[in-house]
C-alpha cells in the first residue's frame, strides 16, 4: 500500500508569476520539488500526452504544469536517446483522485494508457513514444484530479541506504519506509523511492528524461551548503538577466543529473 507524502498533504501554494507551477511550500532547507526536464525528439507528441492528462500549457514556453511539478519539454537544441527504464530514474509518478475515471478521460484525449500490474484498478501506466514511463496511482481523498507524486530510482541493493541518506541530507528530506518496508525520502511535492536492481543503471544525462530539478529559496546559500558537504557543481551558477532565475547543476553519485533553480519573478 502506498504511503502518502507526509510533508505535502493536499496543500499546494501558487507561486508568483503566471508561468509558475503550483509548487509545494519550501522545507526548512529551502527546497521543494521543481521539474522534470525532457529532451525529446518528438516534443509535440509529448506535449499532447501531458495536456491530454490534464496539464496546463505555459504561454511562451514548451512547458506543461501539474500541481507539484513543471515538465519542461526541450533543452535548447539537445535531443535525448533512451527512455527511463534502464536509467537510474526508472520512472516518475502521478497520483489521481480516481484512476479509472481519469484513464477514461485521457483515452478520450488520445492518450495511450497501459493497465496496472496484476489487474490492479487503482494503478495504470503512461509511456511516451520515446520511453518516459509514468506510473499512475490513486488517492480518492485528494481535491485535485491529478498531481505529481513520486520519482522512482533503481540502484544495486547495497547502494539503496546510501542513496536514501544522500537525498535526505542534501535536500533536507525525511527518510522513512512505506507500509511494505520500501525505503523512501519525503520532500515537499514529491516522494523519492528506491528499489534494487541487479546492476548499476545508466546516468540520466542525454537520455529523454535528462534531469530532474529542485527549486531552492536561496540559491547562493544552498550552493554554499552543499559545497561544504563535498558536492561539486557541474557548472558555475548562472543568472538569466531577463527572468532573474539562477540555475546550476549537480549529479548525484549514481548518475542522476539535478538542476537547482531559484526562480525569478517572471519565470
Amino acid at each position: 500500500m502506498r504511503i502518502l507524502i507526509a510533508s505535502l498533504g493536499l496543500a499546494f501554494t501558487l507561486a508568483a508569476g503566471t508561468a509558475q507551477a503550483q509548487l509545494a511550500p519550501f522545507n526548512d532547507l529551502g527546497v521543494t520539488m521543481g521539474h522534470w526536464h525532457l529532451i525529446s525528439k518528438d516534443l509535440a507528441a509529448n506535449k499532447k500526452i501531458f495536456l491530454g492528462m490534464g496539464g496546463q500549457a505555459v504561454a511562451g514556453a514548451e512547458t506543461v504544469t501539474f500541481p507539484g511539478v513543471r515538465i519542461n519539454l526541450n533543452l535548447g537544441t539537445e535531443t535525448g536517446a533512451g527512455g527511463t527504464v534502464g536509467s537510474v530514474v526508472n520512472h516518475v509518478g502521478f497520483i489521481v483522485n480516481n484512476v479509472q475515471e481519469q484513464v477514461a478521460k485521457w483515452k478520450a484525449n488520445g492518450v495511450a494508457v497501459l493497465p496496472g500490474a496484476n489487474g490492479r484498478l487503482d494503478q495504470a501506466y503512461v509511456e511516451t513514444p520515446d520511453g518516459v514511463r509514468i506510473e499512475v496511482l490513486e488517492d480518492k481523498t485528494q481535491s485535485v484530479p491529478v498531481r505529481n507524486e513520486h520519482i522512482h530510482f533503481r540502484v544495486t541493493e547495497g547502494e539503496i541506504p546510501k542513496m536514501q541518506a544522500w537525498y535526505a541530507k542534501t535536500f533536507g528530506g525525511k527518510a522513512g519506509k512505506t507500509s511494505t518496508n520500501a525505503p523512501i525520502v519525503d520532500l515537499p511535492g514529491v516522494q523519492l523511492r528506491f528499489a534494487k536492481d541487479d546492476k548499476a543503471q545508466l546516468a540520466t544525462r542525454h537520455r529523454v528524461l535528462d534531469h530532474i530539478g529542485f527549486d531552492v529559496k536561496d540559491h547562493a546559500a544552498f550552493v554554499k551548503k552543499i559545497e561544504a558537504e563535498g558536492i561539486k557543481l557541474d557548472e558555475p551558477p548562472r543568472k538569466n538577466a531577463t527572468t532573474g532565475t539562477t540555475i546550476t547543476y549537480i549529479t548525484d553519485p549514481w548518475g542522476t543529473r539535478i538542476e537547482l533553480v531559484q526562480r525569478g519573478p517572471t519565470s
